[in-house]
């Protein structure tokens, strides 16, 4: 059972770093810097719901380590690592009280979550309050994101099934 579980795990991690590492590669939705659509989130939020709090962890910080090293910056690592843990964090609290059939949800809240992990490193990192300002433009564009990842996510966990 350990080789199975290694094995989905590692077919996970590697399905969610080729769409990161190909979503990197598209020109930007919008002007706006920051927003993007996080596709391979889709992975994560199937993850939360289909192997697991730790598995769903491991998975989410090797795509992070690793599309860093392949299509990102140091920057990247900090506001992929501090948005993917509050992500992670909220996806899995709202995993006791929904179902499978309301994985969108969580979805939609986790993507808030990682928008203000992020607002909170750019804070950081440039010691500028009023980046605060910046948060209801990244809410709205990432719970919409959000919203479609988990809504895919969900498609996914009906076509190849939940937990096991």
């Amino acid at each position: 059972m350990q080789t199975r579980r290694l094995t989905r795990d590692a077919m996970l991690t590697s399905v969610a770093l080729i769409i990161f590492v190909i979503e990197a590669q598209l020109p930007p939705l919008t002007s706006i810097p920051g927003i993007r659509m996080g596709l391979a989130n889709i992975i994560t939020v199937y993850a939360v719901f289909a192997v697991g709090a730790a598995d769903a962890a491991v998975i989410l910080a090797a795509r992070i380590l690793l599309g860093t090293i392949f299509a990102g910056s140091l920057s990247t690592l900090m506001y992929s690592a501090a948005g993917g843990c509050l992500c992670l964090l909220a996806m899995l609290a709202l995993k006791r009280v929904l179902t499978e059939r309301q994985m969108w949800a969580a979805s939609v809240i986790g993507a808030a979550a990682h928008n203000a992990g992020q607002i909170a490193v750019a804070v950081a990192v440039t010691g500028t309050i009023g980046l605060l300002a910046y948060l209801p433009v990244l809410l709205a564009s990432g719970m919409t994101a959000g919203l479609f990842t988990g809504l895919c996510a969900q498609a996914l966990t009906k076509r190849i099934g939940g937990r096991r």
